[in-house]
């Protein structure tokens, strides 16, 4: 397992537009139909990352916590299936339906939303505002798997809150995600990540 950070894009990035599959009903989704009234979470998450799992629980409260405040979460899965097929749209679906997830679980099979994002790392948090434009990127919180410290998505929800408030938000509050890295097809890693 390679723990990665995230790269942490510049905060007022304009997110990408896409439309990925949503492996739980089969539909193509898109970022303007999912996206939410205040805010829109984007996730980069799998299905086997240890990290993911770990937070996992508090992510499927957080979803139902921000939808509440006209904030929608939206998870994405960009991981090649040629290396990790437990990580594949059956898989997914089964995760999402075993979890009740409550928000769209997509599929990004070409890996180009992932590059678009410069995602790096499985959990990678996106919180935009009602523009699309990005309000925070990083950690949920400080727990990892081992460190004995709760998880209680304190960093997520305190950018929500200031998010919500429009309120400025330093960027020095703002600390990278940690994860397994994005398992990337081969030939397609990011320059970063060479």
């Amino acid at each position: 397992m390679a723990l990665v950070e995230s790269y942490m894009l510049p905060l007022g990035t304009k997110s990408p537009n896409f439309s990925l599959p949503n492996v739980v009903n089969d539909q193509i989704a898109d970022l303007e139909k999912l996206k939410g009234e205040k805010g829109t979470l984007i996730i980069f998450m799998c299905n086997h990352c240890p990290y993911v799992i770990h937070l996992l629980n508090g992510i499927i409260k957080t979803a139902i916590d921000f939808s509440k405040k006209g904030i929608e979460t939206i998870a994405i899965s960009s991981n090649s299936i040629d290396t990790h097929p437990q990580d594949g749209p059956e898989e997914m679906k089964q995760t999402a339906l075993l979890n009740k997830f409550t928000f769209p679980y997509l599929y990004d099979k070409s890996q180009v939303i992932a590059k678009s994002f410069q995602a790096a790392c499985t959990p990678d948090f996106y919180l935009f505002d009602d523009q699309l434009k990005l309000a925070y990127r990083g950690r949920y919180d400080e727990s990892r798997p081992g460190n004995q410290i709760p998880v209680n998505g304190k960093d997520l929800h305190q950018a929500s809150n200031f998010m919500l408030k429009k309120a400025p938000q330093l960027s020095n509050l703002q600390y990278p995600s940690l994860g397994c890295s994005i398992k990337w097809h081969p030939g397609n890693i990011p320059e970063k990540q060479n």
